[in-house]
């Protein structure tokens, strides 16, 4: 697995942290207000989570509010480790050549993460040596003001999301290692063949044959894990919510805004990761049509168990696949 390639840590951080803005500028008093709020929704978040989906809820560490550097530097962390273990353990070469790659890498991954920063709302990072809950406190205050929804329903929809994530890997524990053994096959050599169809992304347009159907197997899996926590975090309904629903449709038409952010989405393919919210979603609320909560909740036993892209776009399939 020597051709995984590796990122200088140092340049990515650099770079990404020089182009990032620090998002908006709250006093003292609104910023201690807004982080207290965040770590109230995070402690709140994990019994109806927990009720609604019938995972166990185990110890996952603390959630964490951070700023927009912070999550960047956590995200390099987390990048980097992926890929040493995608690696498998192999010692990275320090010639003049991969030196410069490597920082070529870094400055690339800064810039990217720069771009994706200033939106993210809170990530579930369980790739980390110590798996982490992160919650981009100036993104929440940013999205919130501009959605003019209550920021306390806000804050706690946004947590539910996260700590679904997180149960969703205490209840698979392969899951990680399952994640990690497909992205160094997606990032080794690929065969140089034909590609067949053109790429949608330049994520795609990178990616040999063979790699694309790795990636189809990733995405798949990616769909079910957003779809699902997308799905949960609106069954947990308006007793614990109240304005669940304003919140959905405000979101979901910020989802579909137009313009040159549509045009980054889909160069970045990012367009493949709002679409794995809504596929998975789909999927998730047809399953739990026909076999319920506890049925669908089987894809956690072993990677065998996950849909396939087909499965995903067609869910009866998957039902019959794995209920018979």
């Amino acid at each position: 697995m020597s051709s995984v390639p590796h990122i200088d840590a140092a340049a990515a951080i650099s770079a990404g942290t020089a182009v990032l803005p620090p998002g908006p500028s709250l006093d003292a008093d609104s910023a201690a207000r807004l982080v207290a709020s965040l770590r109230w929704a995070a402690a709140a978040s994990v019994e109806p989570v927990a009720a609604v989906t019938g995972l166990p809820d185990t110890t996952g560490g603390p959630m964490k509010v951070v700023d927009r550097a912070t999550w960047l530097r956590a995200n390099v962390d987390m990048a980097v480790t992926m890929l040493d273990e995608a690696a498998g353990g192999l010692p990275a070469r320090t010639g003049l050549t991969e030196r410069a790659s490597a920082r070529a890498n870094g400055v690339q991954l800064g810039v990217v993460l720069a771009a994706l920063g200033t939106r993210i709302l809170g990530q579930w990072l369980p790739f980390l040596a110590e798996p982490q809950l992160l919650v981009v406190a100036p993104n929440v205050e940013k999205i919130e003001k501009a959605m003019s929804v209550r920021p306390r329903d806000f804050h706690l929809w946004v947590c539910l999301h996260e700590q679904t994530h997180r149960l969703q890997f205490a209840r698979a524990p392969w899951l990680r290692d399952h994640l990690i053994s497909e992205m160094g096959l997606l990032l080794a050599d690929g065969s140089g063949g034909p590609r067949g169809e053109r790429p949608h992304n330049l994520v795609e347009a990178a990616l040999s044959a063979e790699q694309r159907v790795v990636f189809a197997r990733v995405s798949a899996a990616m769909s079910l894990l957003e779809g699902y926590a997308d799905d949960m975090m609106d069954r947990v309904g308006p007793d614990v919510v109240p304005t669940v629903a304003q919140i959905r449709r405000t979101f979901e038409a910020r989802r579909s805004r137009g313009g040159w952010i549509a045009v980054l989405n889909r160069l970045l393919g990012m367009d493949a990761k709002l679409a794995q919210y809504r596929d998975g979603a789909r999927f998730c609320r047809a399953v739990i049509d026909r076999v319920g909560v506890d049925g669908l909740n089987v894809v956690y036993d072993a990677a065998g168990q996950l849909p396939s892209a087909e499965e995903i776009a067609d869910p009866a399939r998957w039902v019959t696949r794995v209920h018979g």
